[in-house]
């Protein structure tokens, strides 16, 4: 299968036009025969904790159905970055769009200290299995703990998924560990990251592909948009 990642910025707050531009780079994805796309750590409001209370819906809101629709049209699945409302508050989501299922919402499960006054925790890691390949999800700080990529192996994880809003110290962190813990459980790790301001911090990309021995064998840029598809099959790299 082929996962891309969309390394983007979003407008803060902007949700109307967060949501095209989203939907611009699901194209570009269905043009490279992606089968599953990945977007940056809350990429349809932007990283921004303090607006989270006043844009957080769910999954069902009909904001969304422009990323059902085109998953169904075109056989893709789809994760996107939002804040939602849980039953004690609101979370830090990825909401999954797949062709013929329904829709499905990962909540990060391990907060930041920082993020604590804004956000609360998720329980619940939904099962994503696509063409056969068993992917798991974390959000940003969570994918740092080593505690959480265990629980994705335990899961039976095949590949790990990392959606980020990292600045220069956190992707130096991620450079660490991803292909540290990549090598040490045999399973391709992949980071997504975004550009440009978030909150008051700027995000520098270099999102990035670690095979399951650790190699780093694609990544983007530390300020341009960008897409990066890699192929579980094949284990090559491609960026557009």
């Amino acid at each position: 299968m082929k996962i891309g990642l969309a390394q983007i910025q979003s407008k803060k707050g902007d949700v109307a036009h967060n949501i095209a531009h989203h939907l611009d780079y699901v194209e570009r994805a269905i043009q490279a025969e992606v089968d599953f796309i990945v977007f940056p750590e809350l990429s349809i409001t932007g990283y921004e904790p303090a607006l989270a209370k006043q844009l957080a819906t769910t999954i069902e809101d009909k904001l969304f159905d422009p990323f059902q629709e085109i998953s169904v049209a075109s056989n893709i699945a789809i994760g996107i970055g939002m804040p939602t409302l849980g039953i004690n508050g609101i979370h830090i989501s990825i909401l999954l769009f797949q062709p013929q299922q329904e829709r499905l919402v990962y909540s990060k499960k391990l907060l930041h200290a920082d993020e604590l006054p804004f956000f609360t925790s998720g329980t619940r890691q939904p099962s994503l299995t696509i063409k056969g390949t068993n992917v798991a999800l974390g959000i940003c700080y969570e994918t740092l703990q080593r505690a959480h990529f265990i629980e994705a192996k335990e899961n039976g994880a095949d590949v790990y998924v990392a959606s980020v809003a990292k600045p220069d110290r956190g992707s130096a962190k991620a450079y660490v560990h991803f292909p540290s813990i990549a090598k040490e459980f045999q399973t391709p790790v992949l980071m997504c990251n975004a550009v440009g301001f978030c909150d008051d911090f700027l995000c520098n990309g270099q999102s990035a592909v670690w095979k399951e021995d650790g190699e780093l064998i694609g990544e983007l840029s530390d300020a341009a948009e960008g897409l990066l598809v890699y192929d579980t099959g094949t284990q090559k790299v491609i960026s557009l």
